[in-house]
């Protein structure tokens, strides 16, 4: 790989200094641990969720680079980083490299920001599908690095089990009614671009285009006039992440439906309450913590069911580490990328169409055996491949050789 050349002094040491940013979104938590456990020197900024004036940021992060000295800035989903691009001026002033590691769709996030060629940037997507088109952006250096699973965060905390929470088969999930609602508040669409919009959501499910974007303007390009006339990067965007959710919305109502038979209980936002209404067979429960309720709900069923956002269509999500890293079991829709984390058959088990999930709960409830086969071989997998401190050694040592 071609080093550049640079004023800036490099990784003076071994590990780097780290300056992490904001809390905003709950993976730097796991970064921070990460930090921590691999004796990597590194520096919080929380800049929270209040707004805070140009004049104090400014104050803020010069006194912190100028004190820390940070061999790179990290953040995730460019959480913390300025749509201005104040922030990204500064790292090129102080010649600090910026590394984003994207958890969510990069596309989704990047078109409302200014300025993102400013300092020297590396890009990091859990989802490989994402490289290409963040090169095509102008992005010279960008890396797939999927998600992981923390197993010293992931523990139980109770020693008597909630009964209420037993069941053979269960789902932990966002119904995206609401989010779908507040997208087209955001973007304000007109009534045609609306109505069209619900048409576009159910096309981008089906096809094979991981990019709603992309989609609107292959298979509908009569409706990008009206899409320009939404005027600014952030109607825009909200209207493709309308396109998104509203397309998860329907995938995710079509694979619940399958598991009906089986007694199921939803856990999640009341929107479950309003898309299952009549229905009858199933339990609903308010979302829970991650943290301090998950690691002990996970075990409490059978079956842990997963259906994907279709934000990534071919990355996996972070229940596919969690579950077995809590000791329990997994069945997952088919993703491309699966297959280079976990051996299929015996560390995860998928179905490739929702037609294929009655079958597949039929089986696995029956099986215990085989359950607990895939949940050791998984989670041995995680420990040896797939922890934050694996994700963090590999983020460092890419941005050891990029940059110095």
């Amino acid at each position: 790989m071609q080093k550049r050349q640079s004023t800036w002094p490099g990784f003076r040491e071994t590990p780097p200094r780290i300056l992490l940013l904001t809390s905003q979104y709950f993976l730097i938590g796991e970064l921070k641990a990460a930090c921590e456990r691999l004796g990597v020197e590194h520096h919080f900024l929380d800049f929270g969720t209040k707004e805070m004036d140009l004049d104090t940021f400014v104050s803020q992060m010069v006194s912190t680079l100028t004190d820390f000295k940070p061999d790179f800035v990290l953040t995730v989903n460019h959480l913390g980083v300025d749509r201005e691009g104040v922030l990204t001026a500064l790292l090129k002033t102080y010649d600090i490299p910026l590394a984003s590691w994207f958890v969510d769709n990069p596309h989704l996030i990047l078109d409302a920001y200014q300025n993102l060629f400013e300092c020297r940037t590396a890009l990091f997507t859990w989802d490989f599908d994402t490289v290409d088109s963040l090169k095509d952006m102008g992005f010279r250096d960008v890396f797939h690095l999927p998600l992981g699973a923390d197993p010293t965060r992931l523990v139980p905390h109770r020693t008597i089990p909630v009964n209420e929470w037993r069941a053979p088969i269960s789902f932990v999930g966002n119904s995206m009614l609401t989010k779908t609602i507040k997208r087209i508040q955001a973007s304000m669409p007109s009534p045609r671009l609306l109505e069209a919009g619900m048409e576009v959501a159910k096309s981008f499910g089906e096809s094979g285009e991981p990019q709603a974007g992309r989609f609107l303007r292959k298979s509908y390009p009569e409706l990008l006039p009206e899409f320009e006339n939404l005027m600014t990067p952030e109607r825009k965007q909200a209207y493709l992440t309308f396109i998104t959710w509203q397309s998860t919305l329907l995938y995710r109502l079509d694979c619940v439906l399958r598991i009906l038979d089986f007694d199921p209980l939803i856990v999640g936002d009341p929107g479950w309450n309003e898309l299952l209404k009549g229905r009858t067979g199933w339990r609903y429960h308010s979302e829970l913590s991650y943290y301090d309720d998950l690691p002990d709900f996970y075990p409490l069923s059978d079956i842990n069911f997963n259906c994907t956002s279709q934000q990534m269509k071919g990355a996996v999500n972070q229940r596919v580490f969690d579950v077995p890293t809590c000791g329990a079991f997994l069945l997952t829709d088919y993703r491309r990328q699966m297959e280079e984390l976990f051996e299929p058959g015996k560390e995860i088990v998928f179905y490739n169409h929702p037609d294929e999930i009655p079958g597949l709960v039929d089986i696995y409830l029956n099986a215990p055996d085989k359950r607990q086969s895939v949940i050791d071989a998984a989670r041995k997998r995680v420990m040896a491949e797939h922890t934050y401190d694996h994700r963090m050694t590999s983020l460092m040592e890419t941005m050891r050789q990029t940059f110095e």
